[in-house]
């Protein structure tokens, strides 16, 4: 089983986009411990959503001096902003070594979407984000981790490798869906620590469920 980390902003959040996004955002010194602690365990794999700056002026200094790599899932919609990743970010980052997946374009949530909305949140953004890190965009992470049974036709006809929620429960190889666990504010090391090495239990069946839920409602 592979248990999926995702970060999302790094340091400070200056200024929230949505309600509670703050909650998301850990502090430096807290994230460098926690990579030193992933780095033990090679069954588990990083993410990073949102497509914050902190993502290449401080995680990927961070994982490269520690032989890690992830997976950064940007947002075609705020490539032009200063505090978001640009083009030249994504250039960089994939010349490191790391992947760049689609978030979407302005962050909001793919179920119920219009024809309209979802060939811009989908294919448009794909697009540009390949267009802009100068490569391949195969995998895409859920906006606020929400989706149902027709999103889920339209993602896969358009052709993603892979799609990434934030269901809290260990991941099989190979699945095209792939649960993860969002790190936060709160967490600290021991704490993350307990989610890469516990045994699934309750809890994770729980998720499991209301993951099976989704994908049929």
């Amino acid at each position: 089983m592979i248990i999926h980390l995702c970060f999302h902003g790094i340091g400070s959040c200056e200024r929230e986009r949505e309600p509670g996004e703050a909650r998301y955002w850990v502090t430096e010194p807290t994230f460098y411990r926690l990579l030193d602690e992933v780095a033990a365990h090679p069954h588990v794999r990083l993410s990073f959503d949102d497509g914050n700056a902190s993502d290449a002026s401080v995680a990927l200094p961070a994982l490269l001096g520690r032989g890690l790599r992830a997976t950064f899932f940007a947002l075609a919609g705020r490539l032009d902003d200063p505090v978001s990743l640009g083009a030249a970010d994504l250039e960089e980052l994939r010349a490191a070594g790391m992947a760049i997946g689609s978030h979407g374009w302005a962050h909001v949530p793919w179920r119920g979407l219009s024809a309209v909305d979802a060939r811009r949140e989908l294919v448009d953004a794909r697009v540009a984000l390949a267009e802009a890190s100068r490569g391949p965009i195969t995998e895409a992470a859920l906006p606020l981790g929400r989706y149902d049974r027709r999103l889920l036709r339209r993602l896969r006809s358009t052709g993603y490798d892979a799609v990434f929620t934030s269901d809290r429960f260990p991941a099989r190889p190979g699945s095209w869906l792939q649960a993860r666990y969002s790190v936060t504010a709160a967490d600290t090391v021991d704490s993350v620590r307990s989610v890469i090495t516990h045994r699934p239990g309750l809890h994770d069946a729980r998720n499991a469920v209301v993951s099976t839920i989704k994908r049929w409602r």
